[in-house]
């Protein structure tokens, strides 16, 4: 699956932990960042996958489940640490589920918004690996 987990730097402090991104930690420069939350009980997001973009994604709170499919192999991968990351590589299908309560998914993009970017309905993706 082109994916894998990244751990990010943190510095734990007896006040607090903090964990840091900057541009040595992923493989491409970061040109937008969001997040999801305030997700209801058994919402689903994702449900596409992207022609050239990268995305990075970061359970900042709480934890959700990232199921991850190619056409020939499906993972489920649990988010559930913040110093934990996930890298999905352009051209793989990701859908979240799970999210717990107070969950939040931080989002960041290799590449600006584009519509044209987005492969929305799985049997077009299928058809287009």
């Amino acid at each position: 699956m082109n994916s894998k987990i990244i751990t990010i730097p943190k510095v734990e402090n007896p006040s607090g932990n903090y964990a840091i991104i900057e541009g040595a930690t992923l493989p491409f420069d970061i040109k937008r960042v969001y997040y999801l939350y305030d997700i209801p009980s058994g919402s689903e997001r994702g449900g596409h996958s992207h022609i050239g973009q990268q995305e990075f994604l970061v359970a900042a709170s709480g934890s959700f489940d990232v199921i991850l499919k190619d056409g020939a192999e499906e993972v489920k991968i649990i988010l559930n640490k913040p110093d934990k990351g996930l890298l999905i590589y352009k051209g793989v299908w990701r859908e979240l589920n799970n999210f717990s309560a107070g969950a939040v998914c931080l989002v960041m993009s290799s590449d600006i918004f584009d519509e044209s970017d987005y492969i929305r309905d799985y049997s077009e993706y299928l058809k287009s690996i």
